[in-house]
């Protein structure tokens, strides 16, 4: 890559004018540490989304239409504004170094972090003597070339304001290997958002919250228990139409939770007149903004000013203060990331998608054996099965691979019931380790893992349950477990019964034989109910036949206890 003229002066005049101060430093004192070489930028503006917007066109009936086509440009209304300077890429020893964490720890790092504390330090001489030396020694500067890029979201105002060229050096520099991981996810979803936006009646770049929310990640879970791409919290979740229950959390679907994401944007613009004190609510609650706006008298000003006025006060948290300044400032790097040297990235492909009605419980690895795919990309398609199975005993969209859909109802229909689960769930109990439950069920510990999100080995809870994929046990464990299913009953009842994987929590001390999710051992008959909507523990013990004393005691519940739908219920034999 070929640099312009000028920007390799500026590189000697940063030299020259560290040794100009080193010569004006008085006798005896300090030499400072040496300035970190400034990295230069790419000379060409890019056009604006150019490339990253692969159209797609399939629509789903679950109101989760795949990515359609999309310019991905600003409207015809956007404003054309200069792109600030190029921010440098060195490490700051003020901030974490993030591309070391996990991504739901570097995304706790960057709700806390301060604009004071992304911003380097820096000793620098006054600009006018470094233009003034620099004239003397190399004659004037070419003329300037502009760089432009367009938003829809106001950003020329605000692109030289401190808070905002922080962010863009610690996107560019400590936080650069993460904002790679968001650009390639960006592509994927960038489209379908873009889309949703505009037929919301808001701007398409309001696609940059996902990315600071989130990293663009379905599946991430900050410290506060917010949940998804948009982050919402469970209750903000429900209030915008999203499920969320033992066995489907629609916060993490991509594309219903964009639907929520926008009717809450948009009720809050509506409510200020003003999307950057709208973003400022989506972060804080819209009842600390209220409060803020009428403890403060902010005379004439107007609209996004008004959101940096409030910030400037003693009032809002340090996360959303900043929260503006990010958004705006991954707005500037995401629009010409070649300009701040993203030029390496592997975008991913837009996800589309074809859905088929699934009823009672099917776990996504035979749906994905029957659409002739994998596991992976079949939880990419339904991030919202946080179990990797349908729930049991009712009936929901799940999607499936372009093409899939007149094929995979009939291979399915052809699948006995007792094979359509490939796992069993494991109670955790006082004193295990991952590693013994592992050795329990003849399974490795990535297995476990893997099958588990946000699962920490050296954090078990006790009482948590978890999903043990049966595909690491071992094939004479396989043959048993089928000799002895053609002996006794099955220990999932019809689709009525909701039953599912069997959940075991033996006596303490007893030795345990793990056994398949659709088996039951000799003399050891049992049964785990999922409790629908409107049961009680008086009911369930009826309708299996069973005094509610022995029911009470196998599942170590009162008559006091509450269950709730989705529960699983141990059938004692």
């Amino acid at each position: 890559m070929v640099f312009p003229h000028w920007r390799l002066v500026a590189l000697a005049i940063l030299g020259c004018a560290g040794t100009l101060a080193c010569s004006r430093r008085p006798p005896g004192a300090v030499a400072p540490a040496p300035a970190p070489q400034a990295a230069p930028s790419v000379a060409a503006a890019v056009p604006p989304d150019a490339t990253r917007q692969p159209s797609t066109g399939e629509v789903s009936p679950d109101s989760g239409a795949a990515a359609s086509a999309a310019t991905g440009t600003a409207s015809a209304a956007g404003a054309t504004v200069q792109s600030p300077p190029v921010a440098t890429a060195q490490r700051s020893s003020a901030v974490p170094a993030s591309d070391t964490v996990s991504e739901d720890e570097f995304l706790d790092t960057l709700r806390s972090l301060s604009a004071d504390s992304a911003a380097r330090p820096r000793e620098q001489l006054p600009a006018e003597i470094v233009r003034r030396e620099a004239a003397a020694l190399f004659g004037p500067p070419p003329p300037a070339t502009a760089l432009t890029a367009t938003w829809d979201i106001d950003v020329a105002t605000y692109a030289q304001n401190d808070r905002v060229q922080a962010y863009i050096e610690y996107f560019t520099g400590p936080a650069r290997r993460h904002f790679e991981i968001y650009l390639a996810r960006l592509a994927r979803y960038e489209p379908m958002i873009r889309e949703r936006l505009r037929d919301g009646g808001l701007p398409q770049d309001l696609v940059y919250l996902a990315l600071i929310e989130s990293g663009m990640n379905p599946n991430a879970v900050s410290r506060s228990r917010a949940v998804g791409m948009w982050q919402f919290i469970q209750a903000t979740g429900r209030r915008y139409g999203l499920d969320v229950d033992p066995w489907v959390d629609e916060r993490r679907d991509p594309f219903l939770s964009t639907d929520a994401a926008v009717r809450f944007l948009r009720e809050l613009n509506n409510r200020y007149g003003s999307l950057y004190l709208a973003a400022a609510a989506y972060n804080s609650g819209p009842g600390k903004i209220d409060r803020g706006l009428n403890r403060y008298d902010f005379g004439a000003l107007a609209g996004n000013d008004v959101f940096f006025a409030l910030a400037e006060e003693p009032y809002l948290r340090r996360e959303t203060k900043d929260y503006v300044p990010k958004l705006i400032a991954a707005a500037i790097i995401a629009k010409q990331p070649e300009r701040y040297g993203f030029t390496d990235i592997v975008l991913l492909a837009p996800l589309v998608y074809d859905s088929v009605r699934v009823t009672d419980a099917v776990g996504l690895d035979v749906l994905a054996r029957l659409s002739d795919t994998t596991q992976s990309a079949m939880e990419d398609l339904n991030p919202q099965l946080v179990r990797r199975l349908t729930p049991p005993g009712r009936t929901i969209w799940v999607r499936v691979p372009v093409g899939r859909a007149a094929t995979v109802p009939a291979r399915l229909a052809s699948v006995p019931a007792r094979e359509r689960i490939t796992h069993l769930v494991h109670v955790i109990r006082r004193g295990e380790t991952l590693g013994a439950i592992a050795r329990l069920y003849h399974v490795n510990v990535d297995d476990i893992t893997a099958a588990n999100r946000g699962l920490s080995p050296r954090a078990l809870r006790v009482g948590r349950e978890l999903v043990i994929p049966t595909s690491g046990v071992l094939s004479t464990l396989r043959s048993t477990a089928r000799a002895e299913s053609r002996a006794t009953t099955s220990a999932r009842r019809p689709a009525r019964g909701g039953a599912v994987a069997a959940r075991r929590t033996p006596p303490a001390g007893s030795r345990r034989t793990p056994v398949l999710a659709s088996v039951v051992p000799t003399g050891t008959r049992r049964t785990v109910h999922i409790v629908r909507s409107g049961e009680t523990l008086s009911t369930i013990a009826e309708r299996f036949g069973v005094p509610l004393t022995s029911l009470l005691q196998a599942n170590r519940l009162t008559r006091r206890s509450r269950i709730k739908p989705g529960d699983a219920i141990r059938i004692p034999g």
